[in-house]
């Protein structure tokens, strides 16, 4: 068995990854291979956290943008990201990894509230903790959301799932002679906008040190290699 060089990590996934090729909502199929490679993950002894997005049922800064005021749209987008844990809690249980569901906004007939506290003794217990709701609050990304929960949590790094199998110099879907870094610097991201998190996001984990490893969500069992050292991917920290 391939041996983890993480012990405790976080998944941050995007709403949108969850469509599949759906312009809308969740694909089934898709969310049962992510559960999967998660539960894989798991199964090698390290401990894993999740944050999803809700773009893919709503997006904040799509409403304020159509007129919306921008706190109100913002809690909007902090529901769709409940209902997508809670997607990914029921696909996580089916395959017997017992899991929990965080909410930074209290609706405790449907999950818990997030308690730091409760939400280590989850992992150390060996379940899979879902943070809901981003930070709580209007204004901030679940990009955000998933650092701060990574330095609360004392990850060793934020595994960030994308559409691709790293960071590129430009979109290479676009432009095919975009180059794929293996490694980068926090301030090179902030300095090229390179867009990998928000800038908030990448200040904070430069702040404690909490390297980001991009890959590719869409790849099955790209998570469990990428957290053993292998696969593509590019590593944000500093110095990089």
């Amino acid at each position: 068995m391939k041996k983890p060089i993480y012990r405790k990590v976080l998944l941050k996934i995007s709403g949108e990854a969850l469509m599949g090729k759906q312009s809308y909502g969740h694909d089934q199929e898709t969310i049962q291979r992510i559960c999967a490679d998660v539960k894989a993950v798991t199964a090698m002894g390290t401990e894993v956290c999740l944050v999803v997005g809700g773009g893919n049922i709503y997006r904040g800064m799509s409403g304020a943008e159509h007129g919306m005021e921008r706190a109100s749209a913002d809690y909007m987008g902090m529901l769709a990201t409940v209902l997508n844990a809670l997607a990914l809690q029921n696909e996580l249980e089916k395959i017997e990894v017992e899991t929990r569901v965080l909410s930074a906004i209290q609706m405790m007939e449907v999950c818990e509230p997030y308690i730091r506290r409760r939400a280590i003794r989850h992992m150390e217990h060996g379940r899979v903790v879902i943070f809901a709701a981003g930070t709580g609050n209007p204004f901030f990304t679940t990009d955000t959301t998933a650092t701060l929960r990574a330095a609360e949590m004392g990850c060793d790094a934020i595994f960030k799932g994308t559409q691709v199998d790293g960071v590129y110099s430009a979109d290479p879907k676009k432009d095919k002679n975009a180059e794929r870094y293996e490694s980068l610097s926090y301030s090179k991201v902030l300095k090229n906008d390179l867009k990998v998190m928000d800038a908030s996001a990448i200040a904070l984990a430069r702040e404690n040190n909490i390297p980001i490893i991009v890959f590719s969500i869409h790849k099955a069992g790209e998570f469990s290699r990428v957290v053993c050292g292998e696969g593509k991917f590019t590593v944000i920290k500093t110095g990089g």
